[in-house]
């Protein structure tokens, strides 16, 4: 096992109804003038935002407003944010809504307390040295960004997706109604749980020193939002259901699953921002569609953890070689990810990528990894090329 700094100092208000003690969350927090983020949509349509508007005014606490936050957040909006913010003399960010919105409302948290290009911070040439406090209202269990130190922002000229990860965004409080996720589209409940099982893989498959009860909690919670997942492809109003895949949202991606290894691989992560990024995909179903490949293409060098993985999450009982165990396994996600509508490859994703655009996006994550990621195998711009060329094949 590798040595750890686990830190985790966001409260978390869990339940029905939890969104009624914004208000006094923020004036516990300090918090005199707040800059509210969110999409538009859902959160207008049920009545959300009327509860936010009403629980601020309650404790008498000014607000204003930035709407229009979008998936795959740009740039552009944390550049009007960040106007709004200095205008308006914010102390306070509030996300409503998913990722997106968290990680719009972190981006412009930074660029309100730093002098600069808050880009700058994305493409890693400067490093924050402090971020404005915020809090949460999740909508959508997917992401883990209430609970993380991760921001992922896209670049409008170009489409640049690039995150920047530092423990001065994490939220000061999430509240999380499972409730509120019910009325979402089926498409979007599905990839958001790839994103949750992805961030718990994305630490589980790595080469180096891991620890047994970190690896159990991830595999229990691999198995918890798989067994959910087709609950609510079935049942979609089960708020149990709905309940367990948020908190496993927000353990997934808080740092937990990655105590003691060697702090993760996140290669399918680097290739599925490129994704993102030139065409403008669903995260977790980019993810999905990218994961396969990936995993074939890196499994002989990470046998154990794969073998481990196909027999402890998947279930895999049968005889045969290890490679073949592995493969089993490998081939029982895809099944899983099926399952759920989700896809396996390009193809299925709804994309076809020129080569010269597999040669781009490989030459974009090669570089926006500083020349290699990834733990499981250390995958190059070539390799990456391979991965992409064998998910556009199908």
């Amino acid at each position: 096992m590798f040595d750890f700094n686990f830190y985790t100092p966001t409260r978390v208000v869990f339940g029905r109804g939890a969104e009624r003690k914004t208000g006094k969350l923020l004036r516990q927090a300090g918090a005199r003038k707040v800059l509210v983020c969110y999409g538009g949509g859902s959160v207008i349509r049920s009545g959300l935002m009327d509860w936010i508007r009403s629980a601020l005014k309650g404790e008498d606490i000014d607000y204003v407003e930035l709407s229009g936050i979008v998936p795959n957040p740009r740039l552009s909006k944390v550049y009007e944010g960040i106007a709004l913010g200095e205008k308006e003399g914010i102390d306070f960010l509030l996300a409503v809504g998913g990722g997106s919105v968290i990680d719009t409302a972190k981006a412009i948290g930074y660029g309100l307390a730093n002098e600069g290009d808050v880009w700058d911070f994305y493409e890693r040439t400067r490093k924050p040295a402090a971020c404005l406090p915020l809090g949460v209202v999740l909508t959508i269990a997917a992401s883990g960004s209430e609970m993380s130190n991760s921001s992922v922002i896209t670049k409008d000229e170009g489409m640049y997706k690039r995150s920047c990860n530092t423990d001065l965004a994490r939220p000061v409080f999430a509240v999380m109604d499972p409730a509120l996720t019910v009325t979402l589209p089926a498409y979007q409940t599905a990839s958001g749980c790839v994103d949750i099982l992805m961030h718990t893989m994305e630490r589980y498959f790595t080469n180096g020193g891991n620890m047994e009860i970190t690896d159990a909690l991830a595999e229990g919670l691999m198995r918890t939002v798989m067994r959910n997942a087709l609950i609510l492809r079935d049942h979609p109003d089960s708020y149990e259901a709905r309940a367990e895949v948020m908190w496993a949202g927000s353990l997934s991606h808080n740092g937990l699953t990655g105590c003691g290894s060697d702090g993760g691989d996140f290669a399918c992560h680097g290739l599925e921002h490129e994704l993102g990024g030139m065409f403008d995909v669903t995260h977790g179903a980019g993810l999905a569609a990218i994961w396969g490949s990936w995993a074939r293409y890196v499994y002989r060098d990470c046998r154990p953890r794969f073998y481990r993985f196909a027999r402890r999450v998947m279930d895999i009982v049968g005889e045969g070689s290890e490679d073949a165990i592995c493969m089993e396994g490998i081939e029982a996600m895809e099944a899983f990810f099926r399952s759920i509508h989700m896809p396996t490859d390009l193809q299925e994703l709804g994309i076809e990528p020129t080569d010269e655009q597999l040669c781009r996006m490989a030459h974009l994550a090669a570089e926006a990894a500083g020349g290699s990621k990834g733990s499981a195998k250390v995958l190059h711009e070539c390799d990456m090329l391979q991965i992409y060329r064998l998910a556009a094949e199908g």
